[in-house]
């Protein structure tokens, strides 16, 4: 008797010891690090300036619809998330709301109502910012045109469209804290520190999820980028991917706020495309340049960290045939030679080159098929409003022509990556371009 007294008090003395370790340990106060200009004294401009860095009108625009009002369908592994109306209608937005609880979403990941929110709302990431920039977000959104547009239920599989069992994904995922300044770290690489880990939430979509979709340290041997509204978003810590150790800060710069930078000897040419080209049209071309050097100072700080190899999307090497290798050449030498080169070199600036580009020879296969099928964008901007762009092939090359070409660019002229298959091209053909 003695014994089992003894045995299930040591059960719960290791059970509290593991929920007390577990249980968030909240920061809530916290000034975000300074820019290297004067803040506005406006907290509606300063506010308008951080919504436009969080690149929240993405997000909460439908295709189609009214800035802010929602709507906006994002698929996942889980189903399909439905962005809600934050315009300050009373009766469908946010109109409602008061500081408090706008506070209390970025920061604690709850609606006003009380309800958890899912982490498709980048509250993990939000968390970090400060009071004062919560203030100012929703001080410049109660100032957009209200917009009576009711929010559409999300439409998830079972067991995800119960909202119990966010209490069970909070508690071993969400630390709640505002983001905190690295005393050993300079003013800039804090400053960019805080935009991109917090206010711009780049981690959301460039670190790999685990099977519940919360965020893999790069550390763990399993890291890597992450899939997002049907795209590879490269890894900002592998060099094989999107690393930028090697690069310079002005360069890292220019690809934020144009979306595109050409070749040079330190620089391999490189071009936002997919939801990034949207996250460079819609935001990063609107920030401050400072705050984008802040960012770029940070972004080339990240370690290069390469995850291994049998852990990686597409891990199974496949071997092309040489008759796949021959009609890849053929292909290539048909449609794509004439822009990119006959040895994959390029003619920029209307066409990057394909040797050597990471874009092609990620392990994950998804971008080339997803470029080749719907075509090449990068955004325009002030800088570059008419940007060169690669048509869409999916009405004229079939699904083992496309996997075919792609297998031939991706081992050529320098490139190693595995082999496309047919079955992938297949399975992307039907899906929307994001």
């Amino acid at each position: 008797m003695k014994r089992r007294v003894l045995a299930g008090a040591i059960t719960l003395a290791v059970i509290a010891v593991v929920a007390i370790w577990l249980v968030p340990t909240d920061r809530q106060s916290g000034e975000a690090p300074p820019p290297a200009y004067t803040l506005s004294a406006d907290p509606v401009e300063r506010g308008r300036q951080l919504v436009t860095l969080a690149d929240c009108r993405s997000c909460h625009t439908a295709i189609g619809g009214k800035p802010f009002a929602g709507g906006r369908a994002i698929p996942t592994s889980f189903g399909t998330f439905f962005s809600p109306n934050i315009t300050p209608d009373a009766a469908t937005g946010i109109g409602r709301w008061t500081a408090d609880d706008f506070w209390r979403a970025l920061h604690d990941g709850y609606s006003r109502d009380g309800k958890r929110l899912y982490p498709v709302f980048p509250y993990p990431s939000y968390t970090g910012i400060s009071r004062r920039d919560a203030d100012a977000m929703f001080a410049y959104l109660k100032t957009l045109p209200p917009v009576a547009e009711p929010n559409r239920p999300h439409e998830l599989a079972f067991p995800y469209n119960h909202r119990v069992l966010l209490a069970v994904w909070r508690l071993l995922f969400f630390r709640p804290g505002v983001y905190r300044s690295d005393p050993a770290r300079g003013a800039e690489w804090n400053r960019g520190a805080y935009l991109v880990q917090a206010v711009a939430h780049c981690g959301t979509c460039h670190e790999a999820r685990n099977a519940l979709g919360a965020a893999r340290s790069p550390r763990d041997g399993r890291g890597g980028g992450g899939q997002v509204l049907g795209w590879y978003a490269p890894s900002l810590t592998d060099p094989r991917e999107a690393g930028l150790r090697s690069w310079s800060v002005a360069d890292i710069v220019t690809l934020l706020q144009t979306g595109q930078i050409g070749s040079s000897a330190a620089t391999p040419h490189a071009s936002a495309m997919g939801p990034m080209a949207e996250v460079v049209y819609g935001s990063l071309q609107h920030a401050r340049s400072e705050d984008l050097r802040a960012m770029a100072v940070y972004l080339q700080s990240l370690p290069q960290i390469a995850p291994h190899p049998a852990s990686r999307f597409f891990a199974m090497q496949y071997t092309a045939t040489t008759d796949t290798l021959a009609e890849g050449r053929a292909l290539y030498a048909r449609h794509c030679a004439r822009c990119h080169g006959d040895n994959g070199e390029g003619r920029p600036p209307a066409a990057p080159p394909l040797a050597g580009n990471r874009e092609v020879t990620m392990s994950p296969d998804l971008d080339p098929i997803r470029i080749v099928l719907f075509g090449g964008y990068p955004p325009g901007t002030a800088r570059d409003p008419r940007p060169f762009g690669m048509p869409p092939y999916y009405p004229s090359l079939s699904a083992d022509q496309i996997a075919a070409v792609l297998t031939y660019v991706r081992a050529s002229w320098g490139n190693s990556a595995p082999a496309v298959l047919e079955d992938h091209v297949e399975a992307d053909r039907g899906n929307p371009l994001w």
